[in-house]
């Protein structure tokens, strides 16, 4: 998304906290808010001194005006700054989400669904869009399946609008996941 800026305009985007800060919670489960502050404090104890060692490395090689060591460093430090931000704006507007059990799909439930004409079950943990990861199972609550189940409970059939068309599902289950938004 922000590989193809200049420096320049990356530390400005960082300065002003374009990358960062949206004003609109962030749910999360328990393990996501400790997978969260964990890569706060690896970025912040680790990889900055890591990247300031580098641009010390890289100023002692001498003219840092044509030194592409140097400005690989300082395009490095941009990017971890840019993390660092956007991991605390994360932190700062988390919801973290309960557990709780309800009929109906929720954030955190795990929900079992089966395609119209399949046998196949699929298994799903309802999550914010920070830690979405659908190879895993994760799907996020604003994503077209993830709206699409919310409320929704055992035995309710669904339409899941796709670039491909429309799919149809049904839900099998609806048990309890790592939380609900509290």
């Amino acid at each position: 998304m922000y590989n193809n800026l200049s420096l320049g305009a990356l530390t400005r985007r960082i300065e002003r906290g374009a990358m960062s800060d949206n004003n609109q919670a962030v749910y999360l489960t328990p393990e996501g808010l400790r997978k969260l502050r964990e890569e706060l404090e690896y970025l912040c104890t680790v990889r900055r001194p890591e990247v300031a060692r580098h641009i010390h490395d890289a100023k002692a090689e001498g003219d840092i005006s044509e030194n592409a060591g140097y400005d690989e460093a300082k395009r490095e430090q941009a990017f971890l700054e840019g993390r660092i931000l956007t991991v605390e704006a994360m932190l700062r507007h988390a919801v973290v989400i309960e557990s709780s059990s309800s009929e109906y799909v929720t954030l955190g439930s795990r929900v079992t669904i089966r395609e119209r004409g399949s046998d196949e079950l699929e298994a799903y943990l309802i999550v914010g869009s920070a830690e979405a990861d659908p190879s895993n199972g994760r799907i996020s609550n604003v994503s077209p399946m993830g709206q699409t189940l919310m409320e929704r409970a055992a035995g309710d059939e669904i339409v899941v609008n796709t670039p491909g068309g429309e799919l149809y599902f049904e839900v099998v289950s609806v048990e309890e996941g790592e939380g609900k938004a509290a």
